[in-house]
């Protein structure tokens, strides 16, 4: 292909990702590091329109940011290495980096896998028969015994640590044994949000942890409103509740007859009788 005709169609290339650049709201990164194919098409069709994602050269990305001359865009240049993916969406990017996380999968290791958890096998029935199988388990350190014409590992097993790498004899193992250790899915690296820039790990959020959290913490300054006496939207009706309790209280403490006092104040005067009276009774000599 002539020299021309190459560089025509990367400016071509260029000038449609500087579209994409400007024509989003949020710039993510992800890397395409153990993603298969398959896995990155099916991302594709759960997103749907929310997220365009596309994989793009880093060189041709870093033509278009220095195109434009946007200083926000340039902090997307320390992620410009490796094989990425880059996602361009509206949506917030927590949500965006949630919905990844969501659409990961478990399968069983290939060699070079990295565990996704610490990988424990279970005591019990492999349904294996005794043969080569049983050097096979013991060399990833297994213990076994045959039992009913089958191998059984003998107790709970830890044999691989969460973020370790997966060896082409435990994999073969783990698959045998039907053992999903590790998870497929795409990871946002970063995501470039109206400007600012949001790492990976800062984008990965609890969502029962952190619904948890909000939930004391509205508790807590409920609480402390209520003992301030701050009046908000949400407590009005518990303070109003409180000072009428407490005024009413009052009231009655000191006598003050109202509508909504008289009833009772009446019945706390004819206790006070009838007391007084009895103990009048019981001090006025018999005739």
């Amino acid at each position: 292909m002539p020299s021309e005709v190459v560089l025509e169609e990367k400016s071509g290339e260029v000038e449609a990702i500087k579209e994409l650049l400007q024509g989003y709201k949020s710039i993510g990164i992800a890397s395409l590091k153990k993603v298969r194919a398959s896995q990155l098409q099916e991302l594709k069709k759960n997103l749907g329109e929310k997220v365009y994602m596309r994989v793009l050269k880093n060189t041709l990305i870093r033509l278009a940011i220095e195109g434009m001359g946007k200083e926000d865009l340039r902090k997307l240049e320390a992620y410009l290495d490796g094989s990425n993916v880059y996602l361009f969406t509206n949506l917030n990017p927590f949500k965006l980096a949630l919905l990844l996380e969501r659409g990961k999968i478990k399968t069983t290791a290939k060699s070079g896998d990295i565990a996704f958890m610490d990988v424990v096998v279970p005591a019990g029935n492999t349904a294996q028969p005794p043969g080569p199988v049983i050097s096979q388990l013991n060399a990833v350190g297994l213990p076994t015994r045959i039992e009913s014409g089958s191998v059984w590992v003998s107790k709970d097993t830890l044999v691989v640590r969460k973020g370790e790498e997966i060896n082409e004899r435990l994999a073969g193992v783990l698959s045998k044994l039907g053992i999903k250790a590790v998870e497929l899915g795409i990871s946002m690296r970063a995501v470039l949000d109206e400007g600012l820039m949001i790492g990976g790990d800062m984008l990965k959020v609890d969502v029962d942890a952190t619904r948890k959290s909000i939930e004391q913490s509205n508790g807590e300054a409920f609480a402390l409103s209520l003992s301030i006496a701050y009046p908000t939207k949400e407590n009005i009706n518990a303070l109003l509740q409180t000072a009428h309790q407490k005024a009413f209280a009052l009231s009655l403490g000191a006598a003050i007859p109202t509508k909504e006092t008289i009833g009772d104040l009446i019945r706390k005067a004819n206790a006070e009788m009838t007391s007084l009276n009895k103990a009048v009774e019981k001090t006025t000599p018999k005739a």
